[in-house]
């Protein structure tokens, strides 16, 4: 018999982090983060090592229903290293799952850094989707200041307000508004994807509303490694 979860997870930090993590469920109701840090540090270190800061993870679910993340970072660094390493602050990260509903994220995140090494995924103030299927709403709302986000590794791709979707179907609307002041991305590798303030659609099926709406100034998206590519300010469809 399928159960109906709530998840809420409420956190104001001086020193730590706040995340909530699903891997193999299946969610009838609302998942729902909110997170407060400053002057904190998250580091995860190893093979397929993992940090989360002010994040929603959903692996291999299903989802019926809202998943809301918003969250303030300030003045904090969040950092992956190890093999497979992949680093979310401000984000929503979906993992072959489907979704019916909304999915929702809103990030303010000031002078801080997200920083991925050894492969892997950089996401800040972003919606990061794999393999899935989602009818309904995927909104992300981020302003992003003198912030810097780093994903260093073959096929290491960094995201900067944006919604990055790869393998995916999509019935509904995509929505992205993106405010980036003073702030890097970067990825570096073979490979490698950096994008600011973008949609990015892959080997998807699209039927519905692809909006962007980015505002960046005195900011740099870079991608380095043979391969590469940088998207900023622009919907990608492939």
């Amino acid at each position: 018999m399928k159960k109906a979860i709530v998840a809420v997870a409420t956190a104001s930090l001086v020193m730590g982090y706040t995340a909530v993590s699903f891997g193999a469920s299946d969610v009838q109701g609302v998942i729902s983060n909110k997170a407060n840090v400053n002057k904190s540090a998250n580091v995860a270190i190893g093979e397929d090592s993992k940090a989360r800061m002010g994040t929603v993870a959903v692996k291999g679910s299903s989802v019926k229903g809202v998943v809301s993340n918003k969250a303030n970072v300030n003045k904090s660094a969040n950092v992956a290293i190890g093999k497979g390493s992949t680093a979310n602050m401000g984000s929503v990260s979906m993992n072959r799952s489907r979704v019916q509903g909304v999915v929702s994220n809103q990030a303010n995140v000031n002078k801080s850094a997200n920083v991925s090494i050894g492969g892997g995924t950089a996401n800040m103030g972003s919606v990061d989707m794999k393999g899935s299927n989602v009818k309904g709403v995927v909104s992300n709302r981020a302003n992003v200041n003198k912030s810097a986000n780093v994903a260093i590794g073959e096929g290491a791709t960094s995201n900067m307000g944006a919604v990055t979707m790869d393998r995916a179907r999509v019935q509904g609307v995509v929505s992205n508004k993106a405010n980036v002041n003073k702030s890097a991305n970067v990825a570096i590798g073979k490979g490698a994807t950096a994008n600011m303030g973008s949609v990015t659609i892959k080997n998807a099926n699209v039927k519905g509303v692809i909006a962007n709406q980015a505002n960046v100034n005195k900011s740099a998206n870079v991608a380095i490694g043979q391969g590469s590519e940088a998207s900023m300010g622009s919907v990608t469809v492939e």
